[in-house]
């Protein structure tokens, strides 16, 4: 499965407005300037989020978007599902034979259990020490 800009972009947009959760209306130009995006693209992404329930829209002068509930109750895949589409690694499982087909099943459903386990609070609060998940080979 890969996921697109607009999934991307979308999770960037949610995440700022985790940080400012609780603060009042962010504005998609801010968020644009802060990560170089256009804010063209970012307001065709924000319709889906809003119709979707995920961010409320805030009029006025000092206007902009917050998240709809608390980051905590809003998943990964929430935000993927509405922007991607539905999970899924290859298109027409149930037409795979069976061993594939339970390999496909498999990914999926891995992948839906990160993205639907980790919550906008999680992505807001990430910090990274410094460790990656690298592999050493001796010879």
């Amino acid at each position: 499965m890969k996921i697109s800009t607009k999934g991307r972009y979308g999770l960037t947009i949610m995440i700022e407005l985790g940080k400012r959760y609780g603060e009042g209306p962010t504005s998609l130009k801010t968020i644009a300037q802060m990560h170089d995006l256009s804010e063209h693209y970012l307001e065709q992404l924000i319709a889906p989020l809003r119709n979707a329930g995920l961010v409320k829209s805030v009029r006025g002068a000092y206007g902009g978007y917050t998240l709809a509930s608390d980051p905590a109750k809003i998943t990964a895949g929430d935000i993927i599902r509405v922007l991607e589409g539905p999970i899924s690694p290859v298109e027409g499982i149930e037409e795979e034979e069976p061993v594939k087909r339970s390999l496909w099943i498999k990914i999926r459903d891995a992948v839906k259990d990160v993205l639907d386990n980790t919550t906008i609070e999680d992505l807001v609060n990430y910090k990274d020490d410094g460790e990656t998940d690298s592999y050493m080979f001796y010879i």
